[in-house]
C-alpha cells in the first residue's frame, strides 16, 4: 500500500455517490438499501445505460416506501462510452457498481474512476479480472490517493474482513503476530441472474485457468518455496477439530483466499506486526457432525466436482444459461428474508494462542449481505474518508480490509450484523 503524493481534488462535485447498474438484481436491492439508510443530506444518484429504466427504478423504491430515492438524480451512462464514464466519474467522490459480468463491461468505468480520481467499490468475484485492475492501475491510484476496492459483497468481505479482525485481536491480547486463520462458512440463499452471468463469462473468456493460482492477486514478486503447496484449494472433505464438524470445499473458496492473501501481503509491505510472513489462510463450507453430515460432505464434493468438470464444456453452459435465472432476475424476497449466513473463523499464533471470530447476518448472502456490504462499503468512503486505513491519501487497487477496515466492520456491527472476536 502507498500514500499519495498529492493530495485528493477538493473540487466540490456534483454527488457523493453514484450507483452503477441500478437497474440490475442487486442493483434494485442497492437503491432500496439506500433510500432506507443513506443519511439526510446525501447527495446520491442512480446510473446505468437506460434514464428510463433508471427512472422506473427509482419510482418503483418511492412507491414501496422509499421516499428517500426521490431526491436521487439520474446519470446515463452505457458501458463503452468512455465520454459519459468520465463525465459521471467527474460528477462525484464515489461511484457503487452492481453491474457485471465486470470483465465484459466493467474496465471502462474503473479506468474511468481511476483518471478522474474517483472512489470505486463493487460486488465482483471475478478474480482474473481483479488481477488486470492491479495491473493496468494500482500505481497510479496509490500515487493519487484512490481508492479501488473491488469485491465488496459476500464475495469477499466475510472472509477479508473476518480474518483480518482475528489477527488484530490477536495481536492486541497476546503480543504476537498471527500465523494461520480459517474460515468455516454456513449459509441459506439463492443465486441471481447476474451472478451466474458473471460465472459463465468467466469460463466463456478463457481465464477460468487463473483460478487455480493461490497468489493470483498477490503483489508481483517471488512465492516463497512450498507457499503454493501449502495454499492449494481443498480437493476433499475432512473433519475439522477447530469447527468440531465435518466440512468440505466452499465454491467461493478460490474467489475469497486471493482477496485474503492480496491482504496479507499488503499488510506485510505496510509492517502491519500483526500479519507477519509465513501466514496462512483456508477456508471451508460446514457441513455438520456425524456421519449423516460426512456422507453429505462427500456427496456435494463430488457434485461441485462434476458441476465444475461440465461447465467446461460450451453446450452445458449454454443449457445452464437457458435454465438458470436472466440477468436481472433473482429470488423473491420472501426467499431473500429467509436467507442467512454465518462465517465462523479461528486463528492461531506460533506459541499456540488461538482467537474465535465470526462474521454472520440474516438474509440471503448473495443479495441481502452483498447488498448491506458494498452499501456500507460506498458509505464509508463517502462518509468517513479521513477515518480509513492508512489516512485520507492511502491509494491502490485494494481490499475490503486493507482500504476499508474497522470502518467497515463498525457500519456492519450497527447495520445488525455479528462482527468481530468471540473470545
Amino acid at each position: 500500500m502507498a500514500r499519495s503524493r498529492h493530495s485528493h481534488p477538493s473540487t466540490p462535485r456534483r454527488y457523493d455517490l453514484v450507483l452503477y447498474g441500478a437497474t440490475g438484481f442487486v442493483g434494485r436491492q442497492a437503491v432500496a438499501y439506500l433510500a432506507a439508510q443513506a443519511p439526510a443530506g446525501l447527495r446520491w444518484a442512480l446510473a446505468g445505460r437506460s434514464a428510463q429504466r433508471l427512472q422506473a427504478v427509482r419510482d418503483a423504491v418511492v412507491a414501496a416506501g422509499g421516499t428517500a430515492a426521490a431526491a436521487a438524480g439520474i446519470v446515463e451512462a452505457a458501458a463503452d462510452d468512455t465520454r459519459a464514464l468520465r463525465a459521471l466519474a467527474a460528477d462525484t467522490g464515489v461511484v457503487l457498481s452492481t453491474a457485471g459480468p465486470f470483465a465484459r463491461v466493467g474496465s471502462a468505468l474503473v479506468a474511468a474512476c481511476v483518471a478522474l480520481r474517483t472512489h470505486y467499490v463493487d460486488i465482483t468475484g471475478e478474480t482474473p479480472w481483479v488481477r488486470g485492475l492491479i495491473d493496468a492501475h494500482h500505481a497510479r491510484a496509490a500515487h493519487d490517493g484512490t481508492r479501488i476496492i473491488p469485491c465488496c459483497g459476500f464475495d469477499s468481505v466475510p472472509s477479508d474482513l473476518g480474518a483480518w479482525l482475528v489477527a488484530q485481536a490477536l495481536w492486541h491480547r497476546h503480543r504476537e503476530p498471527c500465523i494461520e486463520v480459517k474460515a468455516c462458512h454456513r449459509l441459506r440463499g439463492g443465486l441471481n441472474g447476474g451472478t451466474l452471468a458473471s460465472a459463465l463469462h468467466l469460463l466463456d473468456s478463457g481465464q477460468s485457468a487463473q483460478l487455480a493460482q493461490p497468489f493470483l492477486l498477490n503483489p508481483a514478486g517471488p512465492v516463497p518455496a512450498g507457499a503454493e503447496l501449502l495454499a492449494a484449494d481443498p480437493a476433499l472433505p475432512r473433519r475439522d477439530d477447530d469447527f468440531k464438524a465435518w466440512v468440505g470445499p466452499f465454491v467461493m473458496g478460490p474467489v475469497n483466499t486471493r482477496v485474503v492473501r492480496r491482504s496479507v501481503a499488503l499488510l506485510q509491505a505496510a509492517g502491519d506486526a500483526a500479519c507477519q510472513p509465513g501466514w496462512r489462510y483456508q477456508e471451508w463450507l460446514r457441513y455438520g457432525r456425524g456421519p449423516q453430515a460426512a456422507l453429505m460432505a462427500g456427496a456435494a464434493t463430488l457434485g461441485l466436482a462434476a458441476g465444475a468438470a461440465a461447465l467446461q464444456w460450451a453446450p452445458a453452459r449454454a443449457l445452464t444459461q437457458r435454465l438458470a435465472p436472466a440477468p436481472g432476475e433473482g429470488p423473491s424476497q420472501a426467499a431473500i428474508n429467509r436467507g442467512s449466513f454465518c462465517c465462523d473463523l479461528v486463528g492461531r499464533t506460533a506459541s499456540g494462542q488461538v482467537l474465535r471470530g465470526r462474521i454472520a447476518g440474516r438474509g440471503d448472502p448473495g443479495n441481502r449481505a452483498t447488498t448491506v456490504f458494498v452499501c456500507e462499503s460506498a458509505l464509508a468512503l463517502a462518509l468517513q474518508r479521513h477515518e480509513l486505513p492508512g489516512g485520507p491519501d492511502l491509494g491502490g487497487v485494494l481490499t475490503p480490509a486493507t482500504g476499508l477496515g474497522l470502518v467497515l466492520a463498525q457500519r456492519l456491527a450497527a447495520a445488525g450484523m455479528v462482527v468481530g472476536a468471540l473470545d
